[in-house]
């Protein structure tokens, strides 16, 4: 086993291994002394640019910089050290970011360089030159403890060891507020994918508690880091579920020193086109009223046919040449030979948009072309001037209208006829009048559009205009969105890579992925790299096990997690009369936050506010987590002396508490979509401690 040593501030006569700890605070001290230079530096240099363009540019720049050289006290800027093998022998601090003296030499290695990468891959049968690997322990910013792993000594290697003390630890540190970054403890299957290739996208299947959003969230700190201006220039995208999960997971990555990743919801990212007045109350969840059953015909793939088939239904046959008066001539282009140039552009598989642009151009080349053989000289002023003439642009208004994508979607949802023409063999009379309005509204801005609307609007919108590609895009929780969610992710990234992140056993909605290799061929990624982490680190085993006994009934094809940790007494089941259910769950609260860290209550969204009542009425300070609401959101007001949560169990995906208190899960279960899943979900959110109160019979697979 690795040697530990821990301090003992009371201790009158200290160890001689603390000559250790007091070298290696002094140079945790240097660090941030060295630190705090480098940040001062950024902020005396004064942005000279040729312009007061470039000057602003250069500002935001420097800005950019110092806040990424912002010091965390309560964060420790190195949590490892690495002993090469020399000669010439050579000792590293590995941190979360590069720190270095006045003369350039290095403090503190970025986690993410190549020299760092020997502390999350070597071992006994391959130490990488590697002779020594120190993990430090922490209490706040304070290093209290270290741990030592030799790989080389007197010429044997070591036997594998067990799990470090200090990585179980880390993990099981309590938590109150916003995710943390686990540069600390990445075990080597999660460095594998946050490491992969720029250009390849990955995706991974992690059970609960595996660390699959860390590692996506990391994995775009690396590629920031080892390919910098190509992910800039490109862009990378964070993709979740909710502001709430978005809040949850937003410090991370400001953590690791990069401030400016943009992360938004499905919703968000594709409903900017639809006024904020004009969505559901619900948005971005199903219409006020709806069973479902709309959104999930509107996320089938074959939606992607019938918007494809509206938009080039606007296509017209021309009825009449388009005639050019050019000083005493009259220039011709008949009809046919204008059918001709329509049907030459939809063979080159061209967007609509662009096929209505080239129209206008081929147009004009034809005439050109007529002059020219009359002897007159053209140029590309005279091709200009013939494509944006009246009779040219009417011509191509008359045959290859201009389309709306909002509208376009608003008229294929309201038309009876347009809906039938479009969906022809691919929808049912039933599905068609599933998705249809009832009531036609009068525009844009008074339809109540959902946010599977507004998938269908983006579809729309890339058929006309193709849509930017980024370099890199995040998607978490991937297993719940529909394909044709998907077709819109994909589009963003479709000369970028992608980092594909979810559970197959917590798919939830309607729509949910039955399988990878579906999502992927939808995202247009069917080449991706598959991972498997199978192996918690969060969750301990007792936790797990109980909640595995749903796989078979959820996920048949799927192999049970396993976990590192054993925590006896985790898990606790208890049977309550239903009058004296809200007194438990009362007493359980407080009993939790006599302990450090932080409590999640778990129930069915019809619960909430029952929960919500005894809690309040017994004094027990809380928050209620709802769609658009975090209570880690930095940008609001928070008090840190609240550490319950009450999470309606569609919101729980993703998060994570110290002691979780999950009440009626057969209330949970009897959720008309996904009930097992959603319970899976809620049973997996603890860290330290899992209690499930219930009146009514536990569900069978749970007896």
């Amino acid at each position: 086993m690795p040697a530990t040593q821990e301090t003992d501030e009371e201790q009158a006569d200290p160890e001689p291994e603390d000559v250790v700890l007091r070298a290696e605070r002094a140079h945790l001290r240097e660090s941030r002394d060295f630190l705090r230079r480098m940040r001062e530096n950024v902020l005396s240099l004064e942005a000279l640019g040729g312009d007061p363009v470039s000057e602003e540019y250069l500002k935001a720049d420097l800005y950019r910089r110092a806040e990424a050289l912002r010091d965390i006290p309560d964060i420790p800027l190195f949590f490892g050290r690495l002993d090469y093998v020399g000669p010439p022998a050579e000792r590293w601090h590995i941190g979360r970011r590069h720190v270095h003296d006045q003369q350039g030499h290095p403090m503190v290695i970025d986690w993410r360089a190549p020299l760092s990468r020997p502390f999350y891959r070597a071992s006994g049968a391959d130490p990488m030159g590697v002779s020594l690997r120190r993990r430090f322990g922490f209490s706040g910013g304070e290093l209290i403890a270290y741990e030592d792993e030799e790989f080389i000594s007197q010429g044997r290697r070591p036997a594998e060891t067990a799990v470090s003390r200090l990585v179980v630890e880390e993990i099981e540190r309590p938590r109150v507020g916003p995710m943390r970054d686990i540069v600390a403890t990445i075990q080597p299957d999660q460095d594998d994918i946050v490491r992969a290739d720029v250009g390849q996208t990955v995706c991974v299947q992690g059970a609960p508690g595996t660390g699959k959003t860390a590692v996506g969230l990391h994995r775009v700190a690396y590629l920031l880091y080892a390919f910098p201006e190509r992910m800039r220039r490109g862009g990378v995208l964070v993709v979740g579920p909710n502001r709430a999960f978005l809040g949850y997971i937003g410090g991370v990555l400001p953590a690791l020193g990069e401030m400016d990743v943009r992360q938004v919801t499905v919703g968000e990212l594709l409903g900017a086109a639809i006024p904020p007045r004009a969505r559901t109350r619900r948005w971005p969840g199903p219409a006020p009223g709806g069973d479902g059953e709309a959104e999930r015909i509107k996320g089938d793939a074959r939606m992607a046919e019938v918007v494809r088939r509206a938009v080039w239904s606007h296509l017209r046959a021309p009825g009449e040449p388009v005639v050019l008066p050019r000083g005493a001539r009259r220039w011709r282009v008949p009809a046919a030979e204008l059918a001709e140039l329509i049907v030459a552009l939809r063979e080159r598989g061209v967007r609509y948009g662009t096929g209505r642009e080239l129209l206008a151009h081929r147009i004009a080349h034809v005439i050109l072309t007529r002059i020219e053989m009359a002897g007159e000289t053209c140029d590309d002023r005279t091709h200009d001037a013939v494509r944006r003439s009246r009779p040219v642009r009417a011509a191509v208004d008359e045959t290859w209208p201009a389309v709306d994508p909002v509208r376009l979607v608003m008229r294929l949802l309201s038309d009876p006829v347009l809906l039938a023409a479009a969906a022809d063999g691919l929808l049912s009379p039933a599905e068609q009048a599933a998705i249809r309005w009832p009531t036609p509204p009068r525009g844009p801005g008074s339809a109540r559009w959902s946010a599977a609307d507004a998938v269908l609007i983006d579809e729309a919108a890339d058929l006309i205009e193709r849509t930017p590609s980024l370099n890199h895009v995040v998607v978490d929780e991937a297993q719940d969105l529909s394909p044709m969610e998907c077709r819109a992710i994909g589009r963003r990234c479709i000369t970028g890579s992608a980092t594909v992140l979810g559970d197959i056993a917590q798919g939830t909605t309607p729509w949910a992925s039955p399988s990878w290799p579906a999502f992927l061929a939808h995202l247009g990624k069917p080449g991706a790299a598959m991972h498997v982490l199978d192996q918690g680190y969060r969750v301990p085993r007792q936790i797990i096990e109980y909640a595995n006994r749903l796989l078979p009934h959820i996920a048949p094809g799927l192999a049970p997690a396993v976990s590192v940790r054993q925590s006896p007494g985790s898990l606790e089941i208890v049977a309550a009369e239903a009058a004296a259910l809200g007194d438990q769950v009362v007493a359980y609260c407080r009993d939790a936050l006599a302990e450090p860290g932080s409590v999640g209550v778990i129930g069915a969204d019809d619960d909430v506010p029952a929960l919500t009542s005894w809690l309040t009425r017994a004094g027990v300070a809380h928050t209620v987590l709802g769609d658009d609401t975090a209570p880690w959101d930095d940008t609001a007001p928070r008090d840190d002396n609240v550490r319950t949560a009450i999470v309606p169990v569609t919101l729980a995906k993703g998060l994570e508490f110290d002691h979780v208190i999950v009440v009626e899960p057969a209330r949970i279960a009897a959720a008309r979509t996904s009930g097992l899943r959603r319970l899976y979900v809620a049973l997996t959110r603890a860290v330290s401690r899992l209690q499930v109160l219930h009146a009514e019979p536990l569900p069978g697979p749970l007896r």
